[in-house]
């Protein structure tokens, strides 16, 4: 760190900062601003900084400061610089109050809201009225602290995605940057510590936009009028399927709920990349360091993104299934071991799930869903789907299918081409489709009337763990046990 008033950008490659606030798990939107962070940091050789904003006493947690730090190891943007903690730079805040204070930008108010309200009430301009301006109070328990914007003129923030934008001073304002209790507010802990980080580049929310000017007069009044500012990028914020905001009380946002999910880092990652973003190419499924290589600033684009599940999901398929078996088997073991597993985990055969792994990850778009998938391998006996065992009770030709492949599979050698064979002749015998004869048999031996190519299971299944099954469904139907 320097002395308040001598930092700001240097020449040199860029420095950009993720400033998260520790008050809840790790937000989608959140995650997207560290991404263009980090590959605009990587893409111009520069420094990316994880700073963790949390002077909020009263709202911070210590577990969401895990959840951040983990959630970015996740995705594998690891910090150059940091973990900062702001609440450990609160001298360097309170060092900077009194600056302010002594050259007159702030000036003491004792006004309640309640007085504020009763006074601006019906007012064309809303926001606090400068009543305590000009009564040079000073500083004490109680009072507030406000700075003094000048209300001449207009603020230009020269934005890389917005372009020019400008505030009129008028409209503006003096906003309070020290609370009654004498703790800095975030306005001015925020700008304290870009300037102090030399921060180049501020890349965040197009939520931020509106409190840029208050930054930049604080920021000037430390550093000078001529002080040469950041670099803003304000990106467009992501909505939902009714194109409003993404918000936690209705969205699914939590990155940690991703990851539990089954999502892939790889995947998120290039999916969070194009919320905002696209590819000069075109291409949209990109690895890591293509993203780097092709990510700029400029163009992202200024319409709210959709934040699109569906996508995700299709995406994060397309990873899986590119997946080498090793990869696959590696990424599903905290999801097929453990105690949430619906066998018993010692029953897990780790020889049969690499039998059948191929075709399960062709199947499915998030990890979670493989147990379901692979249950009826590692269970003594299979639960049935109600709705798939109500059709196959409604069928009359089920129990004549069931009762010729018990008999078939008893007798047949035991290779999925054999058990294709076998079974096509059963549905000749009984005229239907060998896809309509399988119905019952899948059902029967599964439990479910999906999942992965059932001649391929049988064979991992092994012979009278089949016949067991079918036996089974066959007194369901009220036919005796085999003999």
């Amino acid at each position: 760190m320097v002395p308040v008033g001598r930092g700001g950008p240097v020449p040199g490659p860029p420095r950009v900062r993720f400033a998260p606030s520790p008050t809840g798990f790790l937000h989608v939107g959140s995650a997207r601003a560290a991404l263009f962070n980090w590959l605009f940091a990587r893409h111009n050789d520069g420094v990316f900084i994880l700073r963790i904003e949390d002077t909020d006493a009263e709202r911070n947690r210590e577990e969401w400061v895990e959840g951040i730090l983990t959630s970015l190891a996740w995705l594998g943007m690891e910090p150059d610089e940091g973990p900062f903690r702001q609440s450990e730079q609160n001298r360097r805040h309170l060092e900077a109050v009194d600056r302010l204070w002594e050259e007159g930008h702030l000036y003491a108010c004792d006004c309640t809201r309640e007085e504020i309200d009763s006074r601006t009430r019906g007012n064309q301009t809303p926001g606090y009225d400068g009543h305590c301006r000009e009564r040079g109070l000073e500083r004490a328990p109680g009072r507030v602290l406000r700075f003094r914007v000048p209300h001449e003129g207009i603020t230009v923030v020269e934005d890389i995605v917005r372009g020019t934008v400008e505030f009129p001073n008028a409209s503006i304002e003096d906003f309070v940057v020290v609370k009654s209790n004498g703790q800095p507010l975030f306005i001015l802990a925020n700008t304290v510590d870009d300037i102090d980080m030399r921060i180049s580049h501020v890349i965040r929310g197009e939520d931020l936009l509106p409190s840029t000017p208050k930054g930049i007069f604080i920021y000037k009044a430390l550093e000078g009028d001529d002080a040469d500012l950041p670099a803003y990028a304000h990106l467009p914020l992501l909505v939902n399927k009714q194109r409003k905001k993404l918000s936690k009380r209705r969205d699914e946002v939590a990155v940690e709920a991703y990851r539990a999910q089954g999502y892939l880092s790889s995947a998120f990652i290039n999916y969070l990349a194009l919320l905002g973003w696209s590819d000069p190419s075109g291409r949209e499924v990109l690895s890591v360091s293509e993203l780097v290589a092709d990510f700029r600033l400029e163009d992202v684009n200024r319409s709210p993104a959709f934040f699109d599940v569906d996508k995700l999901r299709h995406m994060n398929g397309e990873y899986i299934a590119a997946m080498s078996v090793d990869e696959f088997v590696d990424a599903c073991e905290p999801f097929v071991s453990g105690e949430d597993v619906p066998w018993q985990p010692d029953r897990f055969d780790e020889r049969k799930f690499r039998s059948i792994a191929p075709e399960i990850q062709t199947r499915v778009k998030v990890l979670s869903e493989v147990p379901a998938m692979v249950d009826f391998f590692f269970v003594d006996r299979v639960v049935l789907d109600p709705d798939a065992w109500d059709k196959v009770s409604r069928d009359p030709s089920s129990a004549e299918i069931l009762e010729k492949a018990l008999a078939a599979y008893a007798a047949c050698p035991w290779s999925r081409d054999q058990l294709h064979s076998v079974t096509a002749e059963i549905a000749e015998s009984v005229d239907r489709k060998l896809r309509d004869a399988q119905a019952p048999i899948r059902v029967a031996v599964t439990g479910k009337s999906f999942g992965p190519p059932l001649f391929d299971s049988m064979e991992i299944l092994e012979r009278e763990t089949v016949l067991e099954r079918i036996d089974t469904a066959r007194t369901r139907l009220g036919k005796g046990p085999r003999s």
